[in-house]
């Protein structure tokens, strides 16, 4: 269906043109590119996790709920464990939420203008570009999210209180998915507080659905309440630490501004305005509350850029809408395709620096000639790569030195020797690269790893990878420096020895508690 003033070619179908098809090649365009870059590089420290907590499947994890590894789980079993593989189920995401930013701005009112520009907004969005080009809770993260703020729209405009049963389903495994899902469960429901549609709240499909939520919530609630909610322990930490790279209000949204593309800020803005301000928009202004709720209490509690992102999509539905309004006139036709042809100029010179697309050495050269880099969420030092980039390299190339030194041992001796990781990724490269070199399973005091224990490690024969010599040499009768783990591109605290130990001085039971590392 055309908006006013978009003629159609007589000469063409009218199906070519309609929204849907629009949105559709938009949402193929996100698969294609996902598809074809996440197979560059190698494995991201964090899928190396993922990975591993598919091997220990349980209903909930130190640093996130369980449906990730259950995610993992699924895409190994069926398709393997290659970089195509487990990369699939985070781009067909991606792609499902061009589709939902277009069906939103059609919820709104948009027609075929607003539904491409929203679709396209997130489309080029560097943000979710990064995001959803590796396994993560972060690519489905927009998808709840937005499930949810589609179903309370339905719920305005058609009043059929029934759908809250299926927000209380999805919420509940948003919440499996990630806790973040309580931010913006609660904006939502406050906005309806704050608004005149605190009606649809009168309801006892209302509170079935919350039912409905927290049932599919209960088991990780449980799971945190046995362990001593060790997510909130590890937040604590993290604060402590300084890890995070410090943001102000302004500098946190100046970095979602990059980070969703600086030519989608009047689109967003304007989304903004729209529903809370326009006569046609303000009927849905409890989205616009559930949006400044939830930026309100991300930037208060933990500022990490990426934490805003999921709530973006609703912002470039309800834009499109306004802009469509507004460029409705003939005589203002050639903006709507002039400022897309800049939109897609714009993330088209940003692309490389958030997915892999060019050669390693190709992208340093052209980062150093735009000198871009992404923005940082953490304060390690860094290489010649970001972060982003930097943490998918050198895996494998570890795993094959730790190998080297457990096949240099003999027979015997490799028969009880354990292999400590000082953090995930070390441990996961080995548990995903190390059968192939004979290595048994990794142990590590980081994160869930302390929780699966030291799998009947006797401390007799140890490798160790990084520490200290010194600090080694304290609790072990014998210390040797065996090998030297550093890839050019990895991140510069992945450049370690690694060090062969025998003869731990006092029993595992009781080093065990000393090695946690939630951090």
């Amino acid at each position: 269906m055309a908006t006013a003033g978009e003629d159609q070619d007589p000469g063409v179908k009218p199906w070519l043109l309609g929204a849907g098809s629009v949105v559709a090649v938009l949402a193929a365009v996100k698969l294609l590119l996902h598809l074809y870059a996440g197979r560059h590089y190698g494995y991201f420290v964090d899928e190396l996790y993922y990975l591993a907590c598919a091997q220990h499947l349980d209903w909930g994890y130190v640093d996130q709920p369980p449906l990730i590894a259950l995610i993992a789980k699924i895409a190994r079993s069926l398709m393997g464990d290659s970089l195509s593989a487990i990369r699939l189920f985070p781009a067909l995401a991606g792609a499902g939420m061009v589709l939902l930013t277009g069906l939103i701005a059609r919820e709104l009112g948009g027609q075929r203008f607003a539904q491409g520009l929203a679709a396209l907004s997130f489309l080029l969005a560097p943000g979710f570009l990064a995001l959803d080009h590796f396994l993560s809770m972060n690519a489905f993260e927009p998808l709840l999210w937005m499930g949810c703020a589609w179903l309370v729209i339905r719920i305005i405009r058609t009043g059929d209180a029934r759908l809250w049963v299926w927000f209380g389903v999805l919420a509940g495994i948003g919440l499996e998915n990630k806790h973040s899902m309580l931010i913006f469960g609660f904006g939502l429901v406050a906005g309806l507080v704050l608004t005149q549609e605190r009606r649809i709240l009168r309801t006892r499909w209302f509170w079935i659905g919350g039912l409905a939520a927290f049932l599919i919530f209960l088991p990780n609630l449980l799971w945190n309440i046995q362990h001593h909610f060790p997510f909130l322990e590890l937040q604590e930490n993290i604060r402590h630490s300084g890890r995070n790279a410090g943001l102000s209000p302004l500098g946190f949204f100046g970095q979602e501004t990059l980070a969703m593309l600086p030519l989608t800020l009047p689109i967003w803005l304007t989304g903004l305005w729209y529903l809370f301000l326009h006569r046609e928009g303000r009927t849905f202004r409890a989205l616009a509350w559930a949006w400044l709720i939830a930026a309100g209490l991300i930037v208060t509690l933990n500022p990490r850029v990426y934490y805003l992102f999921p709530a973006f999509p609703l912002l470039f539905a309800a834009g499109g809408v306004a802009w469509e309004r507004w460029l409705a006139a003939p005589r203002l036709r050639w903006i709507k395709p002039a400022y897309a042809a800049l939109m897609v100029l714009m993330a088209s010179l940003l692309l490389p620096s958030v997915l892999p697309v060019l050669p390693a050495e190709t992208y340093i050269r052209y980062s150093t000639a735009l000198h871009l880099q992404p923005p940082r969420i953490e304060t390690f030092r860094l290489g010649p790569m970001p972060q982003l980039f930097a943490d998918q390299f050198g895996w494998e190339e570890m795993a094959a030195t730790v190998a080297g030194v457990f096949n240099s041992l003999p027979p015997e001796v490799r028969a009880k020797t354990c292999i400590f990781g000082q953090n995930y990724g070390q441990a996961g490269a080995v548990d995903l690269f190390g059968p192939r070199y004979g290595l048994p399973r990794a142990i590590s005091g980081h994160q869930s790893y302390f929780l699966w224990g030291p799998h009947g490690c006797t401390g007799e024969s140890v490798i160790v990878m990084a520490g200290r010599q010194q600090s080694l040499e304290r609790e072990y009768a014998a210390v040797r420096k065996a090998a030297h783990v550093e890839h050019p591109y990895s991140m510069p605290y992945e450049h370690f020895d690694v060090f062969y130990c025998q003869g731990l001085k006092q029993p595992v039971s009781e080093v065990w508690p000393r090695v946690k590392a939630w951090d």
